[in-house]
């Protein structure tokens, strides 16, 4: 499985409209391109940072639609004010405890390391983060998106509300440096956002 992200560095005053055409315009044009198997959409209204992600079937599917998916994705950063950033991923690990409700968010590590390492890594998360992470209080669900050549990697925490993901910020903050420590993993940024829709069909990959 495989990801396509889209972050737009949107106008706050324009996320409510962003979002509505992702909801109304974006998904249901996704929807229709071959191989596509969902879209999730994260916002930070401090920032304006907003990251729109599609998944694809086989990285193929993915390549296969670039072509179709540009001119909807600007007309999306459009709707958002801002210019969009694009990067395509691995879908290395996916888990659902259950499936986000509305009033989710979920808190985003950005890391980097050493490409031969990757493969390590993601057993790493498997065995140990994410038994870690079910213990967080209004544990959603999990992913760890990756790019081999680079040796950069996207983990994704969903929790069911933002009470919940701001009582567990110290312990997942412990929790993510110890176990990027034992990865060999440099964490290089972190962000929280809301979660207005995850309409995600990807299986279970542990």
């Amino acid at each position: 499985m495989y990801a396509r992200s889209t972050t737009i560095q949107a106008q706050p005053s324009a996320i409510d409209a962003g979002i509505a055409h992702v909801r109304d315009q974006l998904m249901p044009a996704m929807e229709d391109i071959p191989g596509c198997i969902g879209l999730s959409l994260l916002t930070d209204r401090r920032s304006g940072r907003c990251i729109a992600t599609s998944a694809w079937e086989s990285e193929a599917a993915m390549r296969d639609s670039a072509d179709r998916v540009r001119s909807i994705r600007d007309r999306a950063a459009e709707a958002f004010g801002g210019g969009a950033q694009v990067e395509q991923w691995e879908i290395a690990v996916l888990h659902r405890d259950h499936r986000s409700q509305e009033g989710a968010c979920a808190r985003v590590a950005w890391t980097k390391m050493d490409p031969a390492r990757v493969d390590s890594a993601i057993e790493t998360y498997k065995s140990q983060a994410l038994a870690g992470m079910e213990r967080l209080e209004g544990f959603c669900s999990a992913s760890l998106l990756i790019d081999r050549a680079s040796g950069r990697g996207v983990s994704s925490v969903t929790f069911d509300t933002a009470d919940a993901m701001e009582r567990n910020r110290d312990q997942a903050t412990a929790m993510r440096d110890r176990i990027a420590g034992q990865a060999g993993m440099e964490v290089t940024d972190v962000g929280e956002f809301e979660l207005p829709f995850a309409h995600l069909r990807v299986p279970e990959l542990v």
